[in-house]
């Protein structure tokens, strides 16, 4: 076909063409069954039973053990709704050594755990902080002396005992926010991978991230490309957004995956 029969992808006022490079790229389409690869690799990885199920029946594609990813959407339960000890108790079910051999780890959870603690505490005036302090006590205290980090955030966390939600400095808000329970349960999920001998991060990611490299590569090398590039997972034309779109590419099984509890806020994967 030649270069004039080609229209270009977005509307436009002017004559329609296309960019050699997205000619190019036309010509290059990863198969179907690829494109299946990678989706379900996603929903696997991240711990997306339902979705996952949904999508290798729509796909026509064998079916995953979804067995194998019911200790990881627990977990994960656990974490977003703010039960941290039971996330950890579900970890150690799994493999204690996961937490043993990762203190950094164990110490994120046992401060998240701290900030939960004081979420209850600070729901009235009059809450008892008394829980909260005999925690970072006895859970806390005793860690923070072998790493500088740690001592820095466990003062951090203990600050928001003295201040009221509503006026936190901007160091101090975040703790509060839905983003750390994501935070903390990626690094868990992570790790139970790695445990488990399997990936620690979706393909899916990899590939956003080679993508967004490419194209700040051949930028910089003055290579002739369109000014917009768009991977085609999200309304965003800008590859700086390319990972944070990713993970809203699949749809599947909403209703029956785990819904971020706190602050009304729904996991990004399945809203």
């Amino acid at each position: 076909m030649s270069a004039t029969n080609y229209v270009s992808p977005t509307s436009s006022t002017s004559t329609p063409t296309w960019h050699h490079f997205e000619r190019k790229v036309d010509e290059v389409k990863p198969s179907k069954t690829d494109m299946n690869r990678l989706v379900m690799d996603y929903l696997v990885t991240n711990g997306y039973p339902a979705a996952a199920q949904k999508f290798a029946l729509e796909a026509n594609i064998e079916p995953v053990d979804v067995e194998s990813i019911r200790e990881r959407v627990e977990i994960r339960t656990a974490i977003y709704s703010g039960n941290i000890q039971a996330a950890i108790e579900k970890i150690n079910e799994l493999n204690p050594q996961i937490l043993d051999e990762n203190p950094s780890l164990h110490f994120s959870l046992l401060r998240l755990q701290l900030v939960e603690l004081i979420r209850s505490c600070s729901v009235n005036p009059d809450g008892d902080i008394t829980p909260a302090l005999e925690f970072a006590t006895s859970q806390l205290a005793p860690r923070a002396p072998t790493n500088p980090q740690f001592l820095e955030d466990l003062e951090k966390t203990l600050a928001l005992l003295i201040y009221p939600k509503e006026n936190l400095t901007p160091s101090l808000a975040p703790l509060l926010h839905s983003d750390l329970r994501r935070d903390i349960y990626a690094k868990v999920n992570a790790a139970i991978l790695q445990d488990q001998g399997a990936r620690t991060e979706a393909l899916l990611c990899d590939f956003a991230r080679l993508y967004a490299w490419a194209e700040q590569k051949a930028r910089e090398a003055k290579k002739d490309i369109p000014d917009k590039l768009d991977l085609g997972l999200g309304e965003s034309n800008n590859s700086n957004s390319t990972l944070d779109n990713t993970a809203n590419a699949p749809q599947l099984g909403a209703s029956n995956d785990t819904v971020m509890t706190n602050n009304g806020d729904v996991d990004s994967m399945i809203s």
